[in-house]
């Protein structure tokens, strides 16, 4: 099966995680989970834990909040597939970490890398843009971020997926991953 790159974005409590689960399933039996949520409170900390008992030890779990690039790349011919949940909790990390452009760079990183990695790629993110525009200026530049994230990302994809009440719509599909 040829190496892919699988976007799923939706809102908050869509489905994207377990629909994800499923998809990267089928490229084998060797998963890879990278996690970049950090549960940094105890609803953060029981979402995280619910999230483990889903996959139950089908997955190896890598809780990388920050260095995801360097993650994916260590896993080059030990894996049959990875799966980044989620993308939006890693730009919010690398905000709180670095300055915007910092964080731009970190993307453009990511982006040049996917194309070297040897497995199938799920990406979950969540679609951050179809609010209000935010009272405050980190506010926006975190969805100014995931906005540009998500469009590089969808763009590179062979699929992108948008979830709506737990409802797949594949809004691009490549001819050659059918």
């Amino acid at each position: 099966m040829p190496k892919e790159i699988i976007l799923i974005t939706g809102g908050a409590r869509s489905g994207k995680s377990s629909y994800a689960e499923s998809r990267a399933a089928i490229f084998g039996p060797r998963r890879l989970y990278v996690a970049t949520a950090e549960g940094s409170d105890d609803e953060m900390a029981q979402r995280i834990v619910a999230h483990q008992r889903r996959r139950e030890s089908a997955w190896k779990t890598i809780e990388e909040p920050v260095q995801l690039t360097e993650t994916l790349q260590a896993w080059r011919g030990r894996t049959d597939c990875a799966l980044v949940d989620c993308l939006t909790l890693w730009l919010s990390n690398l905000l709180f970490k670095y300055a915007q452009n910092q964080a731009e760079d970190e993307v453009e990183t990511l982006i040049r890398a996917l194309p070297q990695l040897d497995f199938p790629v799920v990406f979950v993110t969540n679609e951050v843009g179809a609010g209000i525009v935010p009272d405050n200026p980190l506010a926006r530049r975190f969805r100014d971020l995931a906005g540009w994230t998500n469009q590089r990302l969808a763009a590179l994809a062979h699929e992108v997926v948008l979830m709506v009440a737990g409802i797949p719509m594949i809004i691009k599909k490549d001819a050659r991953c059918s």
